[in-house]
């Protein structure tokens, strides 16, 4: 994954990446992505395959080149796109609420990418 190519799969590729924070696809934590990604994606949007894509892609990329990712795409993605910023990071906290525990690293991985998402206000 090179780029990602519009602000939703940014968004979606957020709540991957905090999902696999503890190194594991909880069920509860895919089933809180996919409930999120209608409002992201216009309506006939295949949103099992978006997610689905987004997560093979995730395994797939070199870990090392994350924050190089997520810092371009803060700054491609960032202002001028309305995102409602505390709405995003209230559902990262859903997603790792999801299975009823929240894990040291999805803590972790939370505050880094609050951080993030205050860069781009």
């Amino acid at each position: 994954m090179a780029k990602l190519s519009s602000f939703p799969d940014f968004i979606v590729f957020l709540y991957v990446h905090l999902s696999q924070a503890d190194n594991q696809y909880d069920p509860a934590e895919i089933a809180a992505i996919k409930s999120k990604m209608a409002s992201l994606y216009p309506a006939g949007t295949d949103l099992e395959k978006k997610l689905y894509t987004t997560i093979r892609e995730y395994n797939a990329m070199d870990k090392a080149r994350l924050p190089e990712l997520l810092e371009t795409s803060v700054r491609q993605f960032g202002p001028g796109h309305g995102a409602d910023h505390e709405a995003i990071l209230t559902t990262m906290q859903e997603i790792i609420r999801a299975d009823g525990q929240v894990a040291p690293a999805e803590t972790k991985a939370l505050e880094a990418l609050t951080q993030l998402i205050a860069l781009s206000k």
